[in-house]
């Protein structure tokens, strides 16, 4: 970064378990490779958000493989936006019924329909969680 002004700011350093590899996890501020690309592999950088970005991708299959017999998503997913907006109304509600109470086990159930309904909803209007990482990093002051 002397040159460029950009740099990769360490998160993480970790040894693996023989100590012959090392992991460096690092937050970038700027392009990483000295052409300006965000890496030197010609490779777009796409965030991973761990399981939900597998969930994500998995939606995107069902939803593209339109077998509504075998798949909840795309069967979801042929009845329209207002239904699936609609489902992730009703598991709002269920969540908050649940965190009311005092069963962790049903309030985590629950917590996770609204969650990969939320994800269905997101695709259905076609943004990802990437979409709301950037909204809210925008509002972060």
């Amino acid at each position: 970064g002397e040159e460029s002004g950009n740099f990769l700011n360490l998160v993480e350093l970790k040894n693996d378990c023989d100590n012959d590899s090392l992991l460096i996890q690092v937050n970038p501020a700027g392009p990483t490779c000295h052409k300006g690309t965000g890496n030197c592999w010609g490779e777009e950088n796409t965030p991973n958000y761990g399981f939900f970005s597998t969930l994500e991708t998995i939606i995107a299959e069902r939803v593209a493989n339109k077998d509504t017999a075998k798949s909840y998503v795309a069967s979801l997913f042929s009845k329209g936006i207002n239904k699936v907006a609609q489902k992730v109304g009703e598991e709002a509600v269920e969540t908050v019924i649940e965190a009311m109470d005092n069963n962790d086990a049903l309030f985590l159930y629950e917590s996770a329909d609204l969650l990969f309904h939320y994800l269905m909803l997101l695709q259905a209007k076609g943004f990802t969680l990437k979409d709301i990482e950037a909204e809210l990093k925008g509002r972060h002051k």
